[in-house]
């Protein structure tokens, strides 16, 4: 049966969706890149400052990123409900929550910042922490930003118009580049330089998303009053979705911080392969972490519309488009591995051993990570969200940490053991997020 004929989205709709999705997850990727990049001229004290604080800027751009995907489920269930005014509604609650917990959030950080960082990273030379101390303190005036952004973008991803998020990250990309050339070659600001341009960027995403967002040419849209007017139920609905996203990715990025830990255990030319095959790895699975938003959307609005036959066919469609992609898109990166590996001044021990740890990803990235990771959005999108949360946290803990251990350390695999204990995490989680899917429980959820 053709898709068309469930009156969602036609074939031509799906690629319209999912093609901005992919250059704007490359663009956002860039952004760091970027950073990272530039800092480098400014020093290795500049470069290691902006790398720690990035780390742990991470954790609030995951807990905005989960707060925006509980208001896209929403947005996603309103619009297939064909009820635009409801999703406009949900979409300005989610603007006004997101202002103020980032407000919140940065307020605190800018308060606390200094003890944070000791604690953190006491151990660092005075020079790096000097560059830490300057990289956060501006990031903290970002976050706010960065929020609302998201929770606008949120609106056009929820309605199928992706397009219009990635033209303003490819705008903010280009005005955080040119920024941060003349911050570091021509003011030379330090690491300032880097991180004035990236909350500019930030600030002029937030800002054209917002005021395309209140534009009258989009049946759902934000409305001042619905922004100052808490709506408890329209929160309840989002948090719902938002919260339990938060603790799972929460609980990743703990886990994340302890197998890094592990990896300090295995020696400089482990470690360094480690890291560079994370990079690689980041680009590796920007396939499947771009079609996740996808699946938001589409299954949320065909749930929405009380449709659980097109959902099904939906996340039949999508899970196939999800992994073709995928197997492309993964074999390219690891074809052109060996290219990137002459950008690196390694031993050709260690080269190798990057090669090997990329492959190892790629393989399972390619046709596991479909099924563990943008299946698991599209659950979710059903309003299927404790279940998912529960076993993404048991299976983090249990199989990916415990696994890594055992592996790295017991079995003395080193950094290999550690990408063998997230691939068999990624594998069991695949096999019953697919047993979930087909056992059709996430059809009897009502998000609205």
């Amino acid at each position: 049966m053709g898709n068309e004929s469930y009156g969602f989205f036609t074939r031509k709709d799906l690629i319209r969706l999912i093609v901005p999705l992919l250059l704007e997850q490359l663009l956002m990727m860039l952004i760091g890149i970027s950073d990272t990049f530039f800092a480098s001229y400014a020093g290795e004290a500049a470069v290691s400052g902006v790398s720690l604080v990035n780390s742990f800027n991470t954790v609030f751009i995951y807990l905005f990123t989960a707060l925006s995907s509980g208001g896209a489920v929403v947005i996603s269930q309103y619009v297939g409900n064909r009820a635009p005014d409801k999703a406009g509604e949900a979409a300005s609650q989610l603007l006004s929550i997101s202002i103020v917990s980032s407000l919140v959030i940065a307020v605190l950080t800018l308060a606390c910042s200094r003890p944070l960082l000791r604690l953190l990273f006491g151990s660092v030379k005075p020079d790096v922490m000097e560059a830490c101390e300057t990289y956060l303190l501006i990031s903290a005036y970002s976050y706010p930003a960065l929020a609302v952004y998201n929770a606008g973008a949120a609106i056009y991803r929820s309605i199928g118009r992706t397009s219009v998020p990635m033209y303003v990250s490819t705008i903010s990309n280009v005005i955080n580049v040119l920024a941060c050339m003349a911050g570091v070659f021509v003011m030379h600001a330090g690491v300032a330089g880097v991180a004035w341009p990236s909350l500019i960027a930030r600030v002029f995403s937030a800002v054209v998303i917002t005021a395309c967002c209140f534009s009258h040419r989009l049946d759902v849209r934000y409305r001042v009053k619905w922004i100052w007017e808490w709506n408890v139920p329209m929160l309840k609905r989002v948090f719902s979705i938002a919260l339990p996203n938060g603790a799972e990715n929460g609980v990743h990025q703990l886990v994340k911080v302890a197998l890094s830990s592990l990896v300090a255990l295995f020696g400089t030319y482990q470690i360094a392969a480690n890291g560079v095959a994370q990079s690689i790895w980041s680009l590796a699975s920007l396939s499947g972490l771009a079609m996740g938003p996808a699946f938001t959307t589409v299954i949320g609005q065909c749930m929405g519309a009380g449709d659980t036959k097109a959902a099904a066919y939906y996340f039949k469609k999508l899970l196939n488009y999800t992994l073709w992609l995928s197997i492309v898109w993964n074999a390219l990166v690891f074809v052109l591995t060996p290219v990137f590996m002459h950008f690196y001044a390694l031993s050709p021990g260690t080269k190798h051993l990057v090669v090997m740890l990329v492959l190892v990803n790629n393989v399972f990235n390619a046709v596991v990570f479909p099924y563990a990771g943008p299946l698991g959005n599209g659950l979710r999108a059903a309003g299927d969200v404790r279940w998912t949360m529960v076993v993404s946290i048991l299976l983090t803990v249990g199989v990916r940490l415990l696994c890594s251990w055992f592996l790295g350390v017991y079995l003395r695999l080193g950094v290999m053991g550690i990408a063998w204990g997230m691939n068999i995490d990624l594998a069991i989680r695949a096999i019953m997020f697919m047993k979930r899917l087909r056992s059709q429980k996430w059809q009897q959820f009502r998000v609205i």
